[in-house]
């Protein structure tokens, strides 16, 4: 005979408690919607603005995508602009990752991506000191943020930035803000995203 397989008494209490899904459900709506106004407000800050961009990239393109296990909590995204070709990415995500933080973050790999290292370096002083990270993880799809994986942007550490970059096939720059930051709570993050993506143009513009 099969061993049953038991429920501890933590689990059957959240199994039980509908308030629990109902206000997951609810959460998901609001960041559905918080997603669409910085999709909103970032198509405001592209206007009459000139980038770096790949061939074949279209300004208007966008994607908003939720799933449940990106390390076993739920996520929901927004890339605008988003240019995933081959090799070739150029994009901005928002990403949510329930219990952790919301990123903002800049991916780059493919074409260009030795003038988006240049761009960098060349106007660090106005790209640094704006709570943004370097990601130093073998991976674009790495989220964590803190020691061995991300190095903060701050004004006195572009000779590091330069070297973390000269050996990269792509590279990423974040700015993250935990959950229980006060900005989630009042409504903050639409203004950061702003924020955030004024402050990475330096680096996918002429």
């Amino acid at each position: 005979m099969d061993k049953p397989i038991l429920f501890t008494p933590y689990e059957i209490e959240l199994l039980a408690d509908e308030k629990v899904f109902r206000a997951k459900a609810q959460i998901t709506v609001k960041v559905r919607c918080v997603l669409e106004a910085i999709h909103s407000a970032l198509t405001d800050e592209l206007k009459g603005v000139e980038l770096l961009a790949p061939a074949g990239f279209d300004p208007a393109k966008c994607q908003f995508v939720k799933g449940e296990h990106l390390e076993d909590f739920p996520y929901q995204y927004l890339d605008f602009p988003k240019h995933f070709e081959g090799s070739n990415k150029f994009t901005f995500r928002t990403l949510w990752w329930w219990g952790h933080h919301v990123i903002f973050a800049l991916i780059l790999e493919g074409e260009g991506l030795l003038r988006y290292k240049q761009n960098l370096l060349n106007h660090y002083r106005e790209v640094a000191g704006h709570d943004l990270d370097l990601s130093l993880a073998p991976s674009l799809w790495e989220w964590k943020r803190g020691q061995g994986y991300t190095l903060p942007l701050t004004r006195d550490r572009k000779s590091e930035v330069a070297a973390v970059l000269s050996g990269r096939p792509f590279f990423k720059l974040a700015r993250f803000v935990p959950t229980g930051d006060p900005a989630v709570r009042d409504g903050q993050l639409v203004e950061i995203a702003r924020q955030a993506f004024r402050a990475i143009l330096p680096v996918i513009t002429p």
